[in-house]
């Protein structure tokens, strides 16, 4: 669970180093994810879903933004987008 939280606070902080408005609402069952909102690039994050779900909305988000291999982050971290780029799905 440590590693969760700690990751979700990475995951947050390189998504606002990149530009990333990042918002943190209860969205009910909705997950969640990147949006345009007044042209700005925004994250939106469930405050109702369990951390590993908010973190896995955020590496989602970041995975696809290329800028992401040029910002520091902690191995663990780089390692959850990498999984996430290489998933066939």
């Amino acid at each position: 669970m440590n590693d969760t939280l700690g990751l979700l606070e990475e995951a947050r902080q390189v998504a606002i180093d990149l530009g990333y408005e990042v918002r943190e609402e209860l969205l009910g069952d909705l997950p969640g994810g990147l949006c345009l909102v007044g042209g700005v690039r925004t994250l939106l994050v469930n405050l109702e879903q369990a951390p590993a779900q908010r973190l896995s909305v955020l590496v989602a988000a970041l995975a696809e933004d290329p800028r992401v291999a040029t910002e520091p982050k902690s191995r663990l971290l780089a390692a959850r987008l990498a999984a996430v780029r290489s998933d066939p799905r």
